[in-house]
């Protein structure tokens, strides 16, 4: 064959685009299942974060440790325990599946409640794990991330500073989810709001229409008097 054709370029190219594929989809299909594992970790280090478990060297051990179930609330506010595969993406959960995920944890020997909420900020996705104490209203921690917010403005909602205005905060406030962020200074009831990131105002109004959206949708487990696992 002449190696100087056109022809031979051609087959050589599409022969080569072929292999590099196969290659790719099998390192990709290798790596999967470390992938997911990692993803896994990195969800149940978040879950223990918004309870205050931090800097873990062995994530799984440390949620086997501190989460004692992963439930899933069904209409009437009671609680039936999760049995399938740990899942990481909440929203997808949520909306597609109609399941909506609580964690039940144990931390000093008090009972802990975990919520996902999910929503977005400027740029993109933002999301987080809320922590309640046992009487399902009181704010014991809370995690928060982002895709893509601007650095020291809206990222500042990962900040120590920002979530540390939470613990101590109440939830609920006449059958309503009353928890939220408010514009920087302008905390008119320190019971139930925390300041906004000063310059990151689009931010912070996400993640108070993200703690109302996606708590608002456990409001039957919130308000419910009985704790139905205990």
């Amino acid at each position: 064959m002449n190696t100087n054709s056109n022809s031979y370029t051609i087959i050589y190219a599409s022969v080569m685009v072929v292999i590099v594929a196969f290659l790719l989809a099998f390192v990709s299909s290798s790596l999967k299942e470390t992938q997911n594992k990692n993803v896994e970790l990195d969800t149940k280090k978040q879950i223990l974060s918004a309870l205050k478990v931090d800097n873990v060297k062995d994530a799984e051990a440390e949620y086997n440790k501190y989460v004692k179930a992963d439930m899933l609330m069904q209409a009437d506010g009671s609680l039936v325990e999760y049995t399938d595969k740990f899942v990481t993406a909440y929203e997808k959960e949520a909306k597609e599946n109609q399941r909506l995920h609580v964690f039940v944890a144990e931390v000093d020997g008090q009972t802990k409640y975990v919520f996902p909420v999910y929503g977005a900020g400027l740029w993109g996705a933002i999301w987080g794990y809320v922590a309640l104490d046992g009487d399902k209203d009181t704010v014991y921690g809370v995690y928060f991330s982002h895709a893509s917010e601007t650095p020291g403005l809206g990222a500042e909602i990962t900040s120590a500073k920002f979530k540390g205005q939470f613990p101590g905060r109440k939830t609920v406030k006449d059958g309503e989810v009353a928890l939220e962020v408010v514009k920087n200074g302008k905390v008119v009831d320190a019971a139930y709001q925390v300041d906004g990131i000063s310059g990151g105002t689009i931010t912070s109004m996400g993640v108070k229409d993200m703690l109302h959206n996606c708590l608002g949708e456990y409001k039957a487990f919130l308000t419910s008097k009985q704790n139905e696992e205990e």
